[in-house]
Formats: structure tokens, C-alpha cells, sequence
């Protein structure tokens, strides 16, 4: 054997890299440039599952604490909270008489009958009951509760009916002013944000009375105001504390705590309410065991003042419709506790339902009238009847015709084209083409000035007077536009006063067309104004209930557009007509110019609308008969009606009532036209005179048309004809 390859055989050989080797004492050592390894343990080598338990609960605790403080002062760093100034919420408005004091009537918005009322006006003991039965440290929390916030999270979220509760005060001011009702986290989390800043910005009386202002009571009634009509018949300064323990106790359950129907719930939280008081010491022992339950008014008996129930209640709707006109948007007037100030003079306007109620007694229930007064100087609407309920047709808007009330204008017209008072025409029965007009009843006054044909009411001597003047139908419509009657009136398709928007018909003088009440009173008003037109108006003054004046209507000098001579004259010749027209003179010998008028129904001989409209210097009143059909008109006796009946007599009674007391007035005498000023002496042409006195003018000449073939005469107007073959 080689000793070389002998020694390589029997050397120990190096071991691997990093491989251990035995020592000699026949442990195992590292390899050389090898890290020592720890000896192996024999235990499980595993984490305790109570470190991650632990630190898990850290995690949640902090996220718990971290994550809502930080969305909470980023939702508070974000929130707007409206100053207590800035809050509107809705009131009633009040509508009340140019004497600022009587009511009207009110405008009550969608959420009901609000009214505002300032903290200091709510008894001490009417708070301290509500503190009682909502938030007993009102005055020392921060505005909100958190318990509440989760509890109605947690309530939420597993879906209860009954989500919700453990709010205070402040918070459900919130939830009821500025974020809603509805069950939801978010919403929940918004009322915290908000109440949380509200406290720190408001001070906790503005936060009360907010909160008293707004919340909902039961029976249509929101805010303390309403609540105490509605449940005590009494304004808030005099509720006792047994009478603000219910209205406080009525807060938590409306519907279940009412009154009629839950007595008994009612009562045990009222008893809680009182004794809550005596822990919160706002409220002696003795005292609240003195205290009894109060009766309370039946809810029959309550008012719904949004129910509008006699004439005023149309008054109402035209004055919504002048502020909506002025500008005043409904968020005003749903929101402003607006005070509104009418043109309505309750001394007229009590004259003209008692002249309707006096009048219509005893007559047939289908009569129908509306009564309308203006005051000449400004268009005032002084007094207002369009019928006796206020949520019903509104006769004062209608349009209907106006019979002979309608001659004024002609004469108007007349007098525009120099034609004087004295100007003659005949009476006599005539025929225009197919058409035959004569005079009601057979009424003449042979050849007469045309003061005296308007005196009599007579429709031949005005149909020639209107047929004499160039373009007379149209100058008529013209004269009526001037002194007030509307060129579109409401309800009139196309332009009023017009035959299918073309030239008015001869028949305009006689009435044939339609015009409302409101717009006769109108028109009339401007002649007594010596032709001034005044726009009638309901609407004086409107402040908000923290004294801002929306809407202050100053003295306005009017518009002349009539020359004062022309409405004068008329005047004169409309003096003696209300004592002529069956003793309607006012009361006194007080001087007032009128006309009546009457349109016929059909072929009946009868009538189916009947006028008498007339002024003072200082009232003008139109008074309108009629049905709601257009059915003829009989009285009670079952005689047809005429301008000169029933009409006159609620306008002598209605004129009376509204002027006792009053200066009698004289109307201005007129600048002549025509050479002639006022009414001239004689109404006829003068009888030969002697040789030593020169003759009268002779009159213009007659209209004379030959009569018509035989023919069937069918009356459309009083006076008016119109042939049918047979």
C-alpha cells in the first residue's frame, strides 16, 4: 500500500461550511464563521391569544374615540347655525280693518296656526312646565345628549318603530326647524352637531321660546300662541300653571294624550309634569296639591281659522291676490306673521251685511247680491260683500250686465263731443234695422233734454243720442275705459266692452255688455272725483311681526282722466235720480248722484240682473241682484225686480249705515259745456213765448226710421227687440 494514499484514508476530512461538528467532549459545535444557534425549545412555540385580544380592544378603543371625535369636530367645524334672527317659521297672518284692531280674518299656513310670541310674554310657570316635561337640566346642558344620539343609533339600526326619544330641548327645536324628522343616523348626527353649536351661539331663552314657537300641540295647533286657543280659549299671558302642565304634557304624544280620547294618559302625564316641577323647586308642595286638571274646550268648538265663514273671507282672497301683485311672496306671508292692514272701514262694511241681511229676509233663497263701496279720493275699498260665504262665488267679480246703469257712460261720451245737458232728443219708439228699442213700461218724455231721459231711465232717447255722434258705440266704450271699467276683465275672453274684440254694438248704452261690481263702483268713483281715477285697492299697510314694513301705500294723487267739467255735468243730471227712483234719497237730505239698470231675461218679460250704483263726494256703491243661474228675479211677492227695488234699497240702507255722522258733502257745480252748466231749468222744449221774449233754440233734429214689416218682437233688453219671422 502507498503511505501517501494511506494518510489520505485515514486524515479526517473538513467539514461542509456552516455544517456543525462534534467537539471532543462530543458536543456539537458551530462551523467556523457560523452564528451559535440557540438550543431548541420543547415547548409549543405560539403568540398568547390574549395579546391580540388586548391589543384588538386597544384598536376599537381608540378608533371608538378617535374617529367620532374627529368627524364630530369636522361636522362642527362645518355646520351653519342661523342666528336666531334668521329663523323663520310659520305664522298666521292677520288680516284686520283700516282701524288696525278688527279682524277680518287670518291666513293660516299649510303647518297650521302659528303664532309668534316673545319669550316674556309666556308665563314663568309655562315654561318651567314644559322644562318639567322635556329637559329638566335645559339651563345646564350642553345642548344635546350623546346617550340619546346611540340610543336611537342602536333603535335605528335594529329597525324599532319607536327609533328616537331622549332628545332636549334644543335638540328637538333642531329636528323640528332645521334638519327634519326622519329615523336615520345621519339625521341623528346632524341634530348633535347643530344642537352642540346652537348652545355655545344662542342663549337658552332664545333656544325656549324658538322652541315653544315651533313645536306641534295637537288639534291643528302649533306653537304655545295657538295651543292655548286651541285647548283653553285664552291668550298665553293667562294660562295658569294646571293649564300650561297640559300643554306641556301634550308635547311627548299628541295623538296619544288627547284629551277627548286618552283622559286618563293624559292626566298621569300631567301629574308628572306638576311634580317635576316641585323636584326642580320651581313649584311650593302646597300649591301643587291645590292644583286640579282644568277643563278644556271640546274640539267641536275649536275655530279653524283657516275656514273662511262669512263675506270676509272673500275680502281675504283679494288681498292674497294684491300681495302676490305688490310682490309679497307666500314664504312672506307664511313666515312673517304679517300684520295687514286693509281699506275695509268696518263701520261699511257692517252696513252693507246688515242692509243684505235686513233687505234679503223673507225673500226667495235663490237671490244672490253683492255690494261693493269706494272711496272716490284714493280707490279705497271701503266695504266688500260678494256673498255670504267666503269660500264660495264671489259675485263681486262677476261679470254681468249692467242695463241702464251703462248710460252714465253715454252721457260721458256726449258731453266729451260738446253735446250739453240740454241737448233734446225724442223718446219715441224706434227701429234700427231688424231691431226695436222702446222704454220699459211705456215710459216718455215725448222730446226732453237728455238730463231728463236719463232722469226717466229712457232707452230711446239714449240709443238715438248714441247713434247721433260719430262713432258713438266706441266712444262710449272709451268714456267707460277712462273712468275704470278694465279693457281685459277676468272671466271675459278678449277685450271687454267689445263686439268679438271689434267695435262695440249701439246696444252698449243700454247695457249690453258685461262688467263687474267692483269695476261699476270703480268707474262711478271717478266722476264723483271730478274724473280723478283712483285703482281700487284692499291692501293699506303690511309689517312683519318684527316691524318691518313691507309695503306702506302712500296718498297718490290719482290720474285725471276725465275733465272735471264732463264728470260734473254728469253728476248734475244723476242728483235728483235716487229720490225719483221710488223715494231713495239718503238719509238727511245728503246730496248723491245714482243710476239703476236692469237686464232683461230672454223673451220672459222678465229680468234676470238688477243694478243701482251711486256716490257721495265721498263714498261710491254699486249694488248688484241676481241668482247663480241666471234665472229670472222675482221678489217675494213674485214680482220681477228692478233697479229701482230691492237693489236701491240695500244701497239707500248700506250708504246710510257707512255715512251717519259723517259731513254732509255738495258736490263742486260744473264749468258749462255746450253753453249749458249743470241741469238746465225746463226738461222739454218751451212753449211758444210772447213777442217780448226771444224763442228757445229749436232741438236738433229727430231720428226717424219707418216702422218695421209685421213681425214676432222678442225683448232681449229692457226696451230692446229683436223681430222673429211669423
Amino acid at each position: 500500500m502507498n503511505v501517501s494514499s494511506h494518510r489520505a484514508a485515514t486524515l479526517p476530512q473538513p467539514s461542509p461550511a456552516n455544517e456543525p461538528t462534534k467537539d471532543s467532549a462530543g458536543g456539537v459545535s458551530s462551523a467556523p464563521g457560523a452564528s451559535p444557534k440557540r438550543p431548541k425549545d420543547r415547548s409549543p412555540k405560539r403568540k398568547s391569544k390574549w395579546r391580540y385580544v388586548r391589543r384588538t380592544l386597544y384598536v376599537l378603543v381608540a378608533l371608538a374615540i378617535i374617529v367620532p371625535t374627529t368627524a364630530f369636530v369636522i361636522s362642527y367645524s362645518q355646520a351653519e347655525v342661523p342666528r336666531p334672527s334668521d329663523m323663520r317659521v310659520n305664522q298666521v297672518a292677520t288680516i284686520f280693518a283700516t282701524d288696525g284692531t278688527t279682524v277680518l280674518s287670518k291666513v293660516v299656513p299649510p303647518e297650521g296656526n302659528r303664532t309668534e310670541v316673545p319669550i316674556s310674554d309666556v308665563p314663568e310657570h309655562v315654561r318651567n312646565a314644559m322644562l318639567s316635561a322635556e329637559d329638566r337640566n335645559f339651563y345646564q346642558n350642553r345642548g344635546f345628549s350623546v346617550t340619546g344620539f346611540f340610543r336611537a343609533a342602536r333603535d335605528n339600526i335594529q329597525g324599532k318603530e319607536s327609533a328616537g326619544g331622549g332628545s332636549t330641548i334644543t335638540q328637538q327645536y333642531v329636528k323640528n326647524a332645521l334638519v327634519g324628522s326622519d329615523r336615520s343616523v345621519s339625521r341623528k348626527w346632524r341634530e348633535l352637531v347643530i344642537s352642540a353649536k346652537m348652545a355655545r351661539e344662542w342663549s337658552k331663552d332664545d333656544i325656549l321660546a324658538a322652541y315653544l314657537n315651533t313645536i306641534y300641540y295637537g288639534r291643528g295647533a302649533y306653537g304655545i300662541a295657538a295651543a292655548s286657543k286651541s285647548y283653553f280659549g285664552k291668550p298665553v299671558g293667562d294660562l295658569t300653571v294646571a293649564e300650561g302642565a297640559v300643554l306641556a304634557s301634550v308635547v311627548r304624544s299628541p295623538s296619544s294624550l288627547d284629551p277627548e280620547l286618552h283622559s286618563q294618559e293624559l292626566t298621569a302625564r300631567w301629574n308628572y309634569v306638576l311634580d317635576g316641577m316641585v323636584e326642580m323647586g320651581v313649584l311650593p308642595s302646597a300649591e301643587r296639591a291645590a292644583n286640579v286638571f282644568p277643563p278644556i274646550i271640546p274640539t267641536n268648538q275649536v275655530g279653524d281659522e283657516n275656514v273662511a265663514r262669512g263675506p270676509e273671507g272673500l275680502i281675504r282672497t283679494q288681498v292674497l291676490n294684491e300681495l302676490r301683485a305688490a310682490g309679497i311672496s307666500d314664504q312672506d306671508l307664511n313666515t312673517g306673521g304679517l300684520q295687514i292692514t286693509t281699506t275695509i272701514d268696518p263701520k261699511a262694511q257692517q252696513a252693507a251685511i246688515d242692509s243684505v241681511t235686513s233687505i234679503f229676509e223673507g225673500e226667495p233663497a235663490e237671490l244672490r247680491t253683492a255690494v261693493v263701496s269706494i272711496d272716490p279720493r284714493t280707490g279705497a275699498v271701503r266695504a266688500y260683500y260678494g256673498g255670504a260665504d267666503g269660500a264660495g262665488f264671489d259675485f263681486a267679480q262677476a261679470p254681468l250686465q249692467t242695463g241702464s246703469a251703462f248710460k252714465v257712460f253715454g252721457l260721458v261720451a256726449a258731453l266729451k263731443d260738446d253735446i250739453p245737458l240740454s241737448a233734446m232728443y225724442s223718446s219715441a219708439p224706434l227701429t234700427v234695422g231688424s231691431v226695436s228699442i222702446s222704454n220699459v213700461g211705456g215710459e216718455t218724455c215725448g222730446t226732453c233734454t237728455i238730463a231728463q231721459a236719463l232722469k226717466q231711465s229712457l232707452n230711446t232717447s239714449f240709443y238715438r243720442l248714441t247713434r247721433s255722434m260719430e262713432n258713438g258705440p266706441q266712444k262710449i266704450a272709451d268714456a267707460a275705459h277712462e273712468a275704470g271699467i278694465p279693457e281685459n276683465i277676468p272671466g271675459l275672453p278678449g277685450k271687454s266692452l267689445s263686439q268679438d274684440n271689434g267695435i262695440p254694438e249701439d246696444g252698449i248704452v243700454l247695457g249690453q255688455y258685461q262688467v263687474r261690481p267692483i269695476d261699476m263702483a270703480s268707474a262711478y268713483a271717478t266722476l264723483a272725483a271730478s274724473g280723478t281715477y283712483h285703482a281700487p285697492h284692499f291692501v293699506q299697510r303690511v309689517v312683519t311681526a318684527d316691524g318691518t314694513v313691507l309695503l306702506d301705500r302712500l296718498p297718490e294723487p290719482g290720474e285725471q282722466r276725465i275733465e272735471p267739467a264732463v264728470a260734473e255735468n254728469v253728476t248734475q243730471a244723476m242728483l235728483p235720480i235716487a229720490s225719483y227712483s221710488r223715494g231713495h234719497g239718503l238719509a238727511g237730505g245728503r246730496p248723491s248722484a245714482s243710476k239703476t239698470g236692469t237686464a232683461q231675461y230672454g223673451d220672459t218679460g222678465l229680468n234676470k240682473d238688477a243694478w243701482m250704483v251711486g256716490y257721495t263726494p265721498s263714498l261710491s256703491t254699486a249694488v248688484w241682484i241676481g241668482t247663480e243661474q241666471a234665472q229670472a228675479i222675482t221678489d217675494l211677492y213674485g214680482s220681477s225686480i228692478y233697479g229701482s227695488g230691492l237693489p236701491s234699497d240695500i244701497w239707500k240702507k248700506t250708504m246710510d249705515g257707512a255715512l251717519e255722522g259723517t259731513d254732509v258733502e255738495k258736490f263742486p257745480f260744473p264749468d258749462p259745456i255746450g253753453g249749458q252748466a249743470g241741469v238746465p231749468a225746463y226738461s222739454a222744449p218751451a212753449k211758444p213765448a210772447p213777442s217780448t221774449s226771444a224763442a228757445p233754440p229749436p232741438p236738433p233734429p229727430l231720428i226717424v226710421l219707418p216702422p218695421p214689416p209685421p213681425m214676432r218682437q222678442i225683448e232681449i233688453l229692457p226696451g230692446i227687440t229683436i223681430p222673429i219671422p211669423g
